[in-house]
């Protein structure tokens, strides 16, 4: 993820021409694969109107002749995803909320808000950005509130937030991730026509112009042919930068990977090495002075946050500077910087999930990273019991399968604790398959409706998680823009799992996870053999592998 972008001026003309009829042709939910198609689907989700980078690809892909490659992309971006919001001021976030909740509203559409702003998020690495402190995120909450009003949304609330805490930047042995945010939306405002005066050319007729003999041609000629030499233009500047970072950085690698999950360290497996009995997690991890199934106190005001934030510059205003590893800040420094953090994820919570149109879904990591009973207690703490549940697999590529067990263990630990258990007795994703169901035929008696349920993130999983050749990397990163994946299950809601509201496209296809280096003091990614675009960019090469190697094909 990175900060929301500005979309020039001179492209304004070119997006209006092309991205309205794309976005408004969006199919709505799909059906789960099996499953035959709904006759009329309950509810349809919202399409965000893309930016200049894969409409500059179609186009040129169908010059080249590739015309099957071009439609893929064409069904990539038509199919809905989420909108990212992070880093914008209270006043514009509400702005761009609001419009785009009333959009959604007009075509009968649900938008899936993913909210990424919190203090300190990815460790300062790649995606770091965010509110200077507790104080402003509440404020930049409130004003989403305010976008959205009665409004029907779903959110994806700070992913990251739990699965990495502000303990785990640099800890040894821990994961460290972030999440790209898409590039920013094209204008908010409805087009009404196309450049020099042409009409915006609509669903099926946009598709005969763009791909008939004269694509490029008539009225778009000019505009595409002025934003390509722009996006060309970027694109060098784009490279020159990042050779110049990457040698400023040389030798000084932060240990933190934002922009996208991380892989487990080589040395330490974060669910098989850890004991069955008692699953230690970072330094403050179940609030050691506070029960677990007891949340932080929910603030009722908007006084200044905790002091101890300092590094963070909530009470100082200082702002956020090069990351400190972890490991290196004393204990109670550590377990304030957590206490911030679950405080303000309350906070949004609480905000938000009152709202008469909102279901709020906390941030639960994925099934390769934190074991059940570590990030129960996390959302127990960030409250999650105030919440519609929790999200899995943002950004990353879990397969559905693992996605689902994960999840149910998860809302099924939960359920447990709820009614008194401890977390450390609650079997794990480790555990065989035979013996868990049998302890949760015991142990959980509840209904699905009694339960939390979840959400997963599909939109890059459809070959599952990347596995690198043994030793060829330092460093695999292989949550960043590993090669040959394919998108996943379509967007849907008719699941067949009680507990899983939505399978969704949480994270934007086709947009870069950061600059890899896989070890190396770049700035070519090892694994590609190029410079990989900056988080939250279009990634031509990575989007094309999306659609060639989708499951279930497009």
């Amino acid at each position: 993820m990175r900060r929301r972008r500005t979309i020039p001026t001179k492209q304004m003309a070119f997006l209006a021409a092309i991205a309205l009829p794309l976005s408004t042709a969006a199919a709505g939910y799909a059906a789960a694969p099996g499953e035959p198609a709904p006759a009329r689907a309950l509810h349809r989700l919202y399409t965000p109107p893309a930016g200049t980078g894969p409409y500059h690809q179609v186009t040129r892909l169908v010059r080249h002749g590739d015309r099957g490659a071009a439609a893929g992309l064409l069904e990539m971006v038509r199919t809905p995803h989420a909108v990212w919001f992070g880093d914008e001021s209270p006043g514009e976030v509400e702005q761009l909320v609001r419009e785009t909740t009333r959009r959604a509203v007009r075509r009968g559409h649900v938008p899936v808000l993913a909210l990424y702003n919190t203090p300190g998020r990815d460790c300062g690495s790649y995606s770091a950005g965010g509110a200077q402190g507790t104080a402003e995120y509440r404020e930049w909450i409130d004003a989403v509130a305010r976008g959205i009003g009665n409004r029907r949304a779903l959110i994806v609330l700070e992913p990251d937030s739990l699965a990495l805490l502000p303990s785990d930047c640099g800890r040894a042995g821990g994961e460290t991730a972030g999440r790209d945010e898409p590039a920013a939306d094209v204008s908010e405002e409805e087009p009404n026509g196309a450049p020099d005066g042409g009409d915006a050319l609509e669903g099926d007729a946009f598709d005969s112009r763009l791909f008939g003999a004269e694509a490029g041609a008539g009225v778009l000629g000019g505009v595409i042919a002025r934003a390509e030499a722009q996006a060309e233009a970027h694109s060098r500047a784009r490279a020159a930068r990042a050779e110049a970072e990457a040698k400023a950085r040389a030798g000084a690698q932060p240990t933190t990977h934002g922009g996208r999950r991380a892989e487990a360290p080589a040395d330490i497996d974060p669910v098989t090495d850890l004991p069955e009995e008692a699953h230690a997690d970072t330094p403050d991890e179940a609030h050691a002075d506070a029960p677990v199934n007891t949340p932080p106190g929910r603030p009722t005001d908007n006084s200044a946050g905790n002091p101890a934030e300092k590094p963070i510059g909530d009470a100082t205003g200082t702002p956020v500077g090069t990351p400190r590893e972890a490991s290196a800040l004393p204990p109670t420094e550590l377990r304030a910087r957590n206490a911030a953090r679950y405080t303000e994820l309350n906070y949004a919570v609480d905000t938000l999930e009152p709202l008469p149109g909102t279901k709020v879904y906390l941030d639960a990591g994925h099934s390769a990273w934190h074991p059940v009973s570590s990030i129960v207690r996390r959302l127990l703490q960030a409250g999650v019991d105030h919440a519609t549940g929790f999200a899995i697999n943002v950004s990353h590529y879990q397969t559905d399968e693992d996605n689902a067990w994960y999840g149910r263990l998860i809302s099924s630990c939960l359920a447990y604790v709820a009614d008194g258990g401890n977390p450390a007795e609650c079997p794990d994703q480790r555990w065989p398959r035979l013996r868990a169901e049998r302890w949760l035929e015991v142990n959980v008696l509840n209904e699905p409706d009694e339960m939390k349920h979840f959400i997963t993130d599909t939109s890059r999983n459809g070959r599952g998680p990347w596995t690198p050749r043994a030793g060829s990397h330092a460093d695999p990163q292989s949550w960043c823009n590993p090669p040959g994946r394919g998108l996943g299950m379509r967007p849907t809601t008719r699941t067949g799992d009680p507990l899983q509201d939505a399978a969704l496209w949480v994270k934007t296809p086709g947009e870069s996870d950061g600059q890899c280096l896989r070890g190396t003091t770049g700035p070519h990614d090892p694994e590609r053999g190029m410079v990989d675009p900056e988080a939250g960019e279009w990634f031509p090469e990575q989007a094309l592998e999306l659609v060639r190697f989708a499951q279930p094909s497009l």
